[in-house]
């Protein structure tokens, strides 16, 4: 659905002999990942940073040069950013069960029979991504970074294949979703499955419901922005009645600003992005516990394990991160934990140009890579103390 970045690369992975057997137990052959590099070549792996995206994300991060497409992370991914293009290899590839390459649900072809994509989970998206990287060649990773359902990933790649990589950054994430974040999702879910157009999922493409979609949207977007957030950039301010909407807003329109800005988030991500795809995901990041199985193994990889949060967060809050550490803390891995307090971005500050926040990246991407010791400037948190303390 997205359209494809010119320095996107594309490889079939999981081939006859070797198929991805999903947690499910059902298998996949022959699936495709698209996926781009970006920075120095680094054929051992010890100078790249693997990103993993989150929910609508894809595999265009940043710019490949000036007059490229913005990516979704221009803050925090490029030439002299925390994740630094000039001395890293960083490599970003689209999820399994995504609309943008790599192998996902796709809308009914004609004169086929639709079949329903498999359930998948984090954990199946984390095995495509270690099979590129091994397909790739590209060894022990310096680091591996993602935010909301891309922190998912990395919490998912941490627990169960830790010594893959050196360091690991959590970034306004979760190990499991509250009955409150399971609850939006559900909404979402049933604005979908609400919509005509959706017919149980067997839809063509340019046919699917889009305004079940839209509306999911519009749900998961609030939970993205802060109340603080909403209320300064709107308040109740009055915006013109759409085009085609009548002379005047009515009890089915009402006349304000949020509602508008809503709505064109809303047809942003219709036109670029799957409903199913949507389901899928969504699906994937409710049913992830991350702490369900045993995870002792991890221990013994001594990772440089960092977390971020925001005060504003509202939908992976500190509470989030504080059970990242508790867990961690139980079978002897300490974590450092950046908590922002200023920024009012909500969860998506995590996307923001937020001095502290990016400075702490880059100062713990920077520093000498040592087992279970924080990055200058930051301050390791106790995972049961009453409160954390900015870095």
């Amino acid at each position: 659905m997205t359209k494809a970045s010119r320095r996107a690369e594309r490889l079939v992975l999981f081939g006859a002999d070797r198929p991805l057997r999903l947690e499910s137990g059902r298998t996949l052959t022959d699936v495709p990942v698209v996926f781009e590099r970006y920075g120095p070549p680094d054929p051992t792996g010890a100078d790249t940073v693997f990103v993993c995206h989150a929910l609508t994300g894809d595999a265009h991060v940043t710019r490949h040069r000036p007059d490229d497409a913005p990516g979704w992370w221009e803050s925090m991914v490029g030439p002299g950013r925390p994740i630094d293009t000039d001395r890293f290899q960083v490599i970003c590839a689209n999820v399994l069960g995504g609309c943008s390459g790599t192998l996902g649900p796709a809308p009914l072809a004609d004169r086929t029979t639709w079949v329903p994509f498999p359930q998948i989970t984090v954990a199946d998206m984390v095995a495509v991504h270690r099979e590129l990287l091994r397909r790739l060649g590209v060894g022990r990773l310096h680091a591996v970074v993602g935010g909301s359902l891309g922190g998912m990933q990395a919490l998912e790649w941490l627990l169960r294949h830790p010594q893959d990589a050196r360091r690991y950054g959590l970034i306004a994430t979760s190990a499991q979703l509250s009955t409150d974040n399971l609850a939006f999702n559900a909404i979402g879910r049933a604005a979908i499955r609400s919509d005509p157009r959706f017919r149980g999922g067997a839809y063509r493409a340019g046919e699917g419901p889009d305004a079940g979609l839209g509306i999911a949207r519009m749900v998961g977007h609030l939970t993205y922005m802060s109340g603080e957030s909403l209320q300064a950039k709107f308040d109740r301010d009055l915006a013109p009645v759409p085009h085609g909407a009548g002379t005047e807003a009515d009890a089915a329109r009402g006349p304000f600003s949020v509602e508008r800005y809503l709505e064109h988030q809303a047809d942003k991500l219709v036109a670029r992005f799957d409903a199913n795809s949507y389901l899928c995901l969504t699906n994937a990041m409710d049913l992830f516990d991350a702490f369900a199985t045993p995870y002792e193994k991890v221990a013994g990889a001594e990772p440089d394990v960092h977390l971020f949060s925001f005060e504003s967060d509202r939908l992976y809050g500190v509470e989030h991160s504080r059970h990242i550490m508790e867990q961690l803390d139980k079978v002897g891995v300490s974590c450092a934990h950046f908590h922002e307090e200023t920024a009012r971005g909500g969860h998506d500050a995590f996307l923001m140009d937020v001095d502290e926040y990016l400075a702490a990246v880059a100062r713990w991407l920077a520093a000498p890579s040592h087992p279970n010791v924080p990055a200058p400037g930051s301050l390791s948190v106790q995972p049961r103390s009453s409160h954390d303390v900015d870095a």
